[in-house]
């Protein structure tokens, strides 16, 4: 019986599944996607392929990867952008400084601030309010900078309206106090930015989130079955895995 019981637990443990990279889930009857990433993930950000152009779209990446025997996990566009498709304050990829840190109020969600920086470092994954970051900055792999601040140590931007009726797909990030969590989330329900927010901090209990944009947010999920679609992207933010059937 001592057997039968050690290889039954044997086989249960080869046959679980991976630990999904993305979910769908529901808070006070809103609806949202959720993905996953540690700071041993290969997360990366992509704006230009080999030939100085802008990817665009996670087909294009993917094809991008695919040369490497490399696929996207999951995607989502990574920061917002100008009509040019260049990004739109600070913008790290492999640790080229590609634009520069925005410190100045400005018009629109990215000047509402306090804004931030989400930053990929070598051992974790961090969320720091733009000012502080230009004070010291951390050594960042790859860096976006977004706006508005969601949650600023536990807490709500200052300017968030609760009843506020501006309602928009949103997508954002945000990260754990140790830094070695850091979760995704599209809106798949038409939310405000103080609803977006509460998300983060009450539902998922993260105490640093960053928006990172509305209108165009777009998430490739290929266990979900889903890849979103439509105007060419800016900065493409995604965790990279081995292509099945890639040579280790």
């Amino acid at each position: 019986m001592a057997r039968i019981a050690s290889a039954l637990a044997a086989f249960l443990v080869w046959a679980a599944p991976a630990q999904a990279e993305c979910s769908r889930t529901e808070y006070l009857d809103q609806r949202f996607t959720i993905c996953d990433v540690t700071a041993d993930d290969d997360l990366r950000l992509f704006l230009r392929g080999a030939d100085g152009r802008t990817f665009g779209s996670f087909a294009a990446v993917n094809a991008a990867l695919s040369d490497r025997g490399k696929t996207l996990a999951f995607a989502m566009n990574g920061g917002m952008y100008h009509p040019d498709r260049a990004p739109v304050g600070l913008y790290v990829e492999s640790g080229d400084e590609q634009a520069r840190l925005i410190l100045s109020e400005g018009p629109g969600n990215f000047g509402l601030l306090p804004n931030g920086v989400f930053c990929i470092e070598d051992t974790r994954l961090t969320i720091i309010e733009s000012r502080t970051f230009a004070q010291a900055r951390p050594a960042c792999r790859h860096a976006t900078q977004s706006g508005p601040m969601l949650v600023i140590d536990g807490a709500y931007h200052p300017r968030f309206m609760e009843g506020s009726d501006s309602r928009l797909i949103r997508n954002g990030v945000g990260v754990s106090a140790d830094g070695q969590r850091a979760v995704f989330v599209i809106s798949d329900s038409a939310v405000n930015l103080w609803e977006f927010a509460r998300f983060f901090r009450d539902h998922l209990g993260l105490p640093q989130a960053l928006y990172i944009d509305g209108r165009v947010s777009r998430l490739h999920a290929p266990e979900l079955g889903r890849s979103d679609w439509g105007l060419p992207l800016g900065p493409i933010i995604g965790k990279v895995v081995d292509a099945p059937g890639a040579s280790q």
